[in-house]
């Protein structure tokens, strides 16, 4: 499957882009039903599309067990982050099978769309629609770089978007939710190596994402004196900065990846800056004080900063945790993650939901340096059977 897989919206960099509703998201999703169908495992979409292949009948045996996790990437990403989950997935059924296993409730694999926010700029459309926490009026009105909308996007891939929206009866169907992931940072690798190969998850960070915007005046950049100059990129720099210190500051992360710029000329002074901040941190009160300096650094150049999105910080069940780590063993980590995930919108909405991790030796993500070894990718797998096993007897 990883073979299958390793193609698939690769670019020159090494890295992948896999973007929600394109042409290499469509072979994504062709892959995941071919694989669902060689296992007779009966395949179904959300009304967000989201591709749920299930073991058994959730509405006539109670709701059931779901692993798995989303196939689509940041721009060029790494190959593990998300694909690992769906991949492991689909092997504990192969494992389960193997030995005889006869679940006594359902067991599902789900493949989330658009997790990643890469093309339309909010993380875990998919989980979100279908929960309700973002409107389909919101979600169909977002737009990629190219201004192309998400009903636009939709109706070129053939679906129809007014059919888009939450889904009760899909969420009925979740009796508990577990999310194997690989680490995106190097906890795991700074552990006993001899006990760390997996974790069990404890919670989300707080996190969100701003908008900042800041003006300037257009000008040539040969004929107009420093001192004439009113440019937005400086403004933008110091607000950068700002960030950074402020993030150290308040014991949180910060993160100014993306920018836009007007008029975008090598020889033009910029009139308008655009760019975006990333915080997260463990301390949801830290989080806040780190975004509010940066919002003064921008009002002091005239800019603004606006909310795009804010996730308060998320608790997987504990219950459901707890269990995980008896089955896996009383050694097994737990271990909270900076990184935003469709298990911790299922968790918002109600669901019981935990996750698994799988060492990553670099603790590099979202490059094409993600990495975790095979023999502890097989450790997952081995983890995530137990446990679905037990939840599902």
């Amino acid at each position: 499957m990883w073979a299958d897989l390793d193609p698939v919206g690769r670019a020159s960099s090494g890295g992948y882009r896999r973007f929600a509703w394109t042409a290499e998201d469509h072979t994504l999703r062709e892959w995941f039903a071919g694989e669902c169908a060689a296992r007779g495992l009966d395949l179904v979409e959300d009304r967000m599309g989201n591709q749920w292949a299930w073991w058994g009948d959730p509405d006539t045996d109670g709701p059931g067990v779901v692993v798995g996790s989303h196939l689509d990437s940041v721009p060029d990403g790494g190959a593990y982050d998300g694909p690992l989950g769906v991949v492991s997935g689909l092997a504990t059924v192969d494992a389960l099978r193997a030995t005889g296993f006869r679940p006594s409730t359902p067991i599902a694999v789900v493949n989330f769309g658009d997790e990643e926010g890469a093309r339309f700029g909010v993380a875990c459309a998919g989980s979100r629609v279908i929960t309700g926490a973002m409107t389909a009026e919101r979600a169909l009105g977002l737009t990629d770089v190219d201004g192309v909308s998400m009903a636009e996007a939709l109706r070129a891939a053939g679906r129809a978007p007014d059919t888009i929206g939450r889904d009760d009866e899909t969420l009925r169907r979740i009796g508990q939710f577990v999310e194997l992931h690989v680490e995106q940072g190097r906890a795991l690798a700074d552990l006993d190596p001899a006990t760390s190969a997996v974790a069990v998850g404890t919670d989300i960070w707080p996190h969100g994402r701003w908008r900042i915007d800041l003006p300037g005046t257009a000008n040539h950049a040969g004929t107009t004196a420093l001192a004439d100059r009113q440019d937005a990129m400086l403004s933008a720099a110091e607000v950068v900065l700002a960030a950074r210190s402020a993030a150290a500051e308040h014991g949180c992360v910060a993160t100014t990846g993306k920018i836009a710029v007007e008029p975008g000329g090598v020889n033009a002074i910029p009139s308008h800056v655009r760019l975006w901040l990333d915080a997260r941190g463990a301390d949801q009160n830290a989080v806040k004080a780190t975004v509010s300096a940066v919002e003064a650094a921008a009002r002091r150049f005239g800019g603004t900063l606006t909310e795009e999105s804010w996730t308060e910080t998320t608790r997987f069940d504990d219950t459901l945790s707890g269990r995980l780590r008896g089955i896996l063993g009383e050694h097994t980590p737990m271990l909270g993650t900076g990184a935003g995930h469709d298990a911790g919108v299922l968790a918002t909405a109600g669901v019981s939901t935990s996750m698994l991790f799988v060492r990553n030796p670099t603790g590099v993500s979202h490059s094409p340096e993600e990495f975790a070894e095979r023999d502890d990718c097989l450790r997952g797998v081995e983890a995530l059977t137990k446990v679905v096993r037990e939840l599902a007897s």
